[in-house]
């Protein structure tokens, strides 16, 4: 696990209300840094001029957005174009998305979502994510540096252990919602993960 220590930032937080950008909000604030939370209400997430509009005056950004009434495929690949060119109109400089384990190699190079066993009745979902991070590959421009981050296997109910480490998609490695906000968070701050996405797991 890195331990950074930052000055004081600028970081707004899409999809705040939710579980993972709660952990991110409190992550962030107990270090002390100021936080924008953004939410449905706030502005919508696959608008660029929202995007724009909200995060202007921020130094970096986290998303961990999603309308559960939308189509996965169509709402992932919007929010990331979005995102990509409101955030870079609003000049911060880096961007970390909340991903999905399904779609990390494993190990062996299969992705999570085609090993034998593994669930298929939301692959829809799965796919959707990855091509809301296709769509952020392409749509990026020079100056963001983004990436991708999510759980190697899925996210565990406990308290926070205090560590974490990168590793391959693997069905049953679990992170719990308060250690990967900090993994969130040190990529956010102090990147080492460059328009790439990679997997969380406890270390």
């Amino acid at each position: 696990m890195r331990n950074h220590e930052q000055g004081r930032e600028k970081v707004i937080v899409f999809g705040a209300r939710g579980r993972v950008g709660r952990a991110v909000v409190a992550e962030a604030r107990a270090r002390g840094h100021e936080v924008t939370e953004a939410g449905r209400a706030d502005g919508d997430v696959t608008s660029a001029a929202d995007v724009a509009r909200l995060a202007a005056g921020h130094d970096v950004a986290v998303a961990a957005a999603y309308d559960m009434g939308a189509v996965p495929g169509e709402f992932f690949p919007a929010a990331a174009r979005a995102l990509a060119a409101g955030l870079a109109r609003a000049g911060v400089r880096r961007f970390v998305s909340v991903g999905l384990a399904s779609v990390l190699p494993t190990a062996s190079g299969a992705l999570l979502m085609d090993t034998p066993g593994y669930p298929q009745e939301w692959r829809e979902f799965y796919l959707g994510h990855g091509a809301g991070t296709e769509a952020l590959r392409a749509a990026a421009p020079r100056g963001l540096d983004w990436a991708v981050l999510s759980p190697a296997g899925d996210f565990a109910v406990g308290e926070a252990g205090g560590g974490y480490a990168f590793a391959p998609a693997d069905a049953d490695g679990r992170i719990t919602h308060a250690d990967f906000a900090r993994a969130v968070l040190d990529e956010a701050l102090a990147p080492t993960v460059h328009g790439a996405h990679a997997g969380v797991t406890t270390a």
